[in-house]
């Protein structure tokens, strides 16, 4: 006899449970929408980004992860120089550019 706590019983099996089948497509339906809502639209958006910082040349306007527009005044391998104004160049990681501008922006963009 249990002074404090007292005796566990299990529990009889619930009548209908459902079918295990039944619950394996739902956790594979979570996946899928999981996968189609999360995984490959960003996979799109990394490969779209890889494809614009591979391509980019000497004198492109863009705009860095940081907001900060500029001219490419220089392309290495891994690094790339921009002109964000007369005469101040600063150097970053190819990476790190996040747009690139139709050609003329930076001008608009004084204007304001």
């Amino acid at each position: 006899m249990s002074f404090l706590i007292e005796n566990a019983h299990a529990a009889a099996p619930a009548a209908g449970q459902g079918d295990p089948l039944s619950g394996m497509l739902f956790f594979v339906g979570m996946l899928a929408l999981m996968y189609f809502l999360l995984i490959r639209p960003q996979q799109k958006r990394a490969k779209e980004h890889k494809k614009m910082v591979e391509a980019i040349a000497k004198g492109d306007e863009v705009v860095t992860n940081g907001g900060v527009l500029g001219k490419i005044t220089d392309v290495g391998e891994q690094y790339i120089s921009i002109e964000i104004a007369t005469n101040v160049e600063v150097k970053l990681q190819r990476h790190a550019i996040a747009t690139v501008l139709p050609k003329g922006s930076i001008k608009a963009a004084k204007k304001d």
